[in-house]
């Protein structure tokens, strides 16, 4: 099928479903026009991940669990409808980081099978954040957790389509980071943001009693998220010269991270 300027936003959706997760959509095209589709519709992605989480989450809370284990079980689903890739990616971004050797130096480390030190420490430390913030979530209520699994879910992948937005280079000229990288429009990368931060503070109002100041915490939770993968993708850039596909794990991974601790306060 030839490549087009302009992708339908069926391709764009099974790009993002098929890339993004393990959900079983075919991805019927692979070029840069479908890719752009796939990115700007990343959060949709997100919002069904994370509204399996909460499923499950609710469910076990429903059924007697506390809200650790509600919590551990809401934190696994991403991992496991990732396939763990943006976990690895997280490990292996931190492993280049942390080498501290020159750029072609640090994407052979990233690129190895194995996880050293840093990236083993920067997993731990995630997933312990994440299970935390959530299990403080659901101890208030099956909705705050419920709007924590959706909204951190939601914020991780929009981060994925403002780190494709045009300008970011890739750092190798294969992979992932590649097909994607530059592919997103500012004003459409701009657009999504503006369309999630109004969804995360309708759900916000949405999650209980009407309160200005829950909706206000789930848009400031989707700002700190972006903000917090801003600030790596540019320290990414810099030290790797540009985007590779762990380094879009690894910002998908600190934008939930952050968006649930956002959450978590007050």
């Amino acid at each position: 099928m030839p490549a087009s300027s302009a992708t339908p936003w069926p391709d764009g959706l099974r790009f993002a479903f098929g890339t993004l997760t393990v959900f079983p959509v075919p991805v019927t095209r692979w070029d840069r026009a479908a890719a752009r589709g796939g990115m700007l519709c990343a959060p949709l992605a997100g919002l069904a991940v994370g509204l399996c989480a909460a499923a499950l989450g609710t469910l076990l809370l429903f059924l007697g669990a506390g809200a650790l284990l509600a919590a551990v079980a809401t934190a696994a689903v991403p991992a496991a409808l990732t396939r763990g890739l943006h976990l690895d990616g997280l490990a292996d971004t931190a492993d280049g980081l942390g080498s501290g050797k020159p750029a072609e130096d640090a994407l052979r480390i990233m690129k190895q099978s194995d996880i050293g030190p840093f990236g083993v420490i920067t997993l731990v430390f995630a997933l312990f954040a994440q299970v935390a913030a959530l299990a403080q979530a659901y101890g208030d209520s099956w909705a705050r957790g419920v709007l924590a699994a959706v909204v951190s879910a939601t914020a991780a992948r929009l981060a994925l389509t403002l780190a494709a937005r045009t300008g970011v280079p890739a750092a190798r000229p294969e992979g992932l980071g590649a097909a994607v990288a530059g592919v997103v429009p500012r004003n459409g990368a701009l657009a999504v943001l503006l369309a999630v931060l109004a969804a995360a503070g309708a759900a916000g109002a949405c999650s209980g009693p009407y309160d200005p100041a829950r909706a206000a915490r789930a848009v400031l939770a989707v700002l700190a998220a972006v903000a917090a993968a801003e600030l790596l993708l540019r320290h990414c850039t810099r030290r790797f010269g540009g985007v590779t596909g762990d380094v879009f794990g690894g910002l998908a991974e600190t934008a939930a991270t952050t968006a649930l601790v956002v959450l978590s306060l007050g």
